[in-house]
C-alpha cells in the first residue's frame, strides 16, 4: 500500500495512511515522526494496528520510555491501559480527569515529552480525543499580551483537575489529591530553542499574585483562546489508530465516555527532556 501524508489544518495535525504493524517500529518511521511532531504537533497513523511490542520499540527510538505507574501490561511494563473499566486498570477512577484540557505532568518540573496512544477498542458513544496547539496560540497573541504574560507564573496541581472531575468528592479524597506535588511554572514556556508556548489547562490552579477572581478569569480566557478551532482538532478513533503528540506544547482531552462503552487504549509515554522555564 502506498503511504499518503495529509496535513489536517494549518494550525495542527497531520494524518498518515498506509503504514501498519511492524512497519511502524523502524528508524525510518521514528525519523518521520520527529519531523512531523515538530511541524504539526499531532501525528495520526490511521488503522495502523501496532502491537505492544512494536509500540514499545518505536517509543524507545523516540526517547526514554516511562515505566507505567501502578504496573503496566504483563509483558510490557511501559504500556498503560487507558480505560474507565476498573477491571482493566487500577487508575480507572482517575480517568475522568482526562475529560478536561490538560498536558500530562504539568505539575512536574519536567513534563513528559510525548505520548503514543493506540486504540484497541473504540467507544460506542463519545471517546473522541481533542488536541489544541499551545505554540500556535501563543504566536497569535498580540505583542502587548505576550509581554504581559511573560511576567506571570502559574501554580499547576493534580488537585485542580480532580476538583473539576469530582466536584462532590469527600474531604478525605480531597486531602489525598493535595498530597500530590504541585508545581509553579511561567505562563509562557520558553524552550532552549527559543520556541514559546502557553502553559494552561485543567491543572492550572491559580496565577501567582493575582486575586482569585482575576486569576480564574485570565486562565479561563486563555484556555478558551488556545482551544479555538484555528488551533485545535478532534480525532474520531477507528480501531487500530495510532496517535502521537508533543505533550509539552499540545493540550488534549477525551470526550466523555462510560465504562460500558468498551473504549480501551494502550499508551506509552516518553520521559521529559526539558524543564519548564
Amino acid at each position: 500500500m502506498s503511504v499518503t501524508v495529509s496535513p489536517i489544518s494549518p494550525g495542527i495535525g497531520v494524518e498518515i495512511v498506509g503504514r501498519t504493524g511492524p512497519e511502524l517500529a523502524t528508524s525510518e518511521v521514528a525519523a518521520e515522526l520527529r519531523k512531523y511532531l515538530d511541524e504539526h504537533g499531532v501525528v495520526i497513523y490511521r488503522e495502523a494496528h501496532i502491537n505492544d511490542a512494536d509500540l514499545v520499540t518505536l517509543s524507545r527510538m523516540l526517547g526514554e520510555v516511562v515505566v507505567a505507574p501502578m504496573g503496566g501490561e504483563k509483558d510490557h511494563p511501559e504500556v498503560s491501559a487507558i480505560t474507565l473499566d476498573p477491571a482493566q486498570s487500577t487508575l480507572a477512577a482517575y480517568r475522568a480527569g482526562t475529560f478536561f484540557w490538560h498536558i500530562d505532568g504539568a505539575n512536574d518540573l519536567v513534563p513528559q515529552k510525548a505520548t503514543l496512544l493506540t486504540a484497541l477498542e473504540v467507544a460506542t458513544e463519545g471517546g473522541d480525543t481533542e488536541f489544541a496547539n499551545l505554540y500556535a496560540a501563543y504566536e497569535a497573541l498580540a505583542g502587548e499580551e505576550k509581554a504581559r504574560f511573560a511576567e506571570l507564573r502559574v501554580v499547576h496541581s493534580f488537585a485542580a483537575t480532580q476538583r473539576l472531575a469530582q466536584p462532590d468528592a469527600s474531604p478525605k479524597m480531597r486531602a489525598s489529591w493535595d498530597k500530590v506535588r504541585s508545581g509553579e511554572h511561567p505562563l509562557v514556556w520558553t524552550r532552549r530553542s527559543g520556541r514559546k508556548s502557553l502553559l494552561v489547562g485543567a491543572t492550572a490552579d491559580h496565577v501567582v499574585g493575582l486575586a482569585e477572581d482575576e486569576s480564574r478569569a485570565l486562565l479561563d480566557r486563555l484556555l478558551d483562546w488556545a482551544t479555538q478551532p484555528d488551533f485545535s482538532l478532534r480525532h474520531h478513533w477507528h480501531r487500530g489508530d495510532l496517535v502521537i503528540w508533543d505533550n509539552t506544547g499540545i493540550l488534549h482531552r477525551a470526550q466523555p465516555y462510560t465504562a460500558a462503552s468498551r473504549r480501551l487504549m494502550h499508551r506509552t509515554t516518553l520521559v521529559g527532556e526539558e524543564a519548564v522555564a
